[in-house]
């Protein structure tokens, strides 16, 4: 009967294959911020231009890449080799940010923590792209 109605009024019924590319943008922007958080976070634990702030700003900019790469990817659904693409980024930022957690003295310290489930999900909605038909 709901369904009928929004029919005549001329709208879709909300389901979860609608919501994908809504919770895929979200995770996408998530990543983003991850990553200007881990720049600034960095900036302020390591003395300017040292070694240690450079190597760890240029993790800010892969996982900028990366986001950048899955929101682009959000907006062609239709780009299978994207798709792979982003969901090989994914899969290596995920071990990188395993690597990372298991040099904690806390394993699920949420740095990583946050990291790795934004990018969970930015891998299973990537591969779910690059799969359909």
């Amino acid at each position: 009967m709901a369904e009928s109605q929004s029919r005549e009024r001329g709208t879709r019924p909300v389901g979860m294959k609608s919501m994908l590319p809504i919770i895929d943008r979200i995770a996408g922007w998530l990543l983003a911020i991850g990553a200007l958080l881990h720049g600034y976070g960095s900036y302020l634990a390591y003395p300017s231009l040292s070694a240690n702030l450079v190597w760890a700003w240029s993790g800010s900019v892969a996982a900028l890449l990366l986001a950048a790469i899955n929101l682009l990817r959000v907006n062609r659904p239709d780009d299978r080799a994207l798709a792979w693409i982003s969901l090989a980024g994914c899969l290596l930022w995920i071990g990188i940010v395993g690597a990372f957690a298991a040099t904690l003295p806390n394993p699920i310290d949420p740095r990583p923590l946050y990291h790795l489930i934004v990018t969970l999900v930015l891998a299973a909605l990537s591969l779910r792209t690059a799969l359909r038909r």
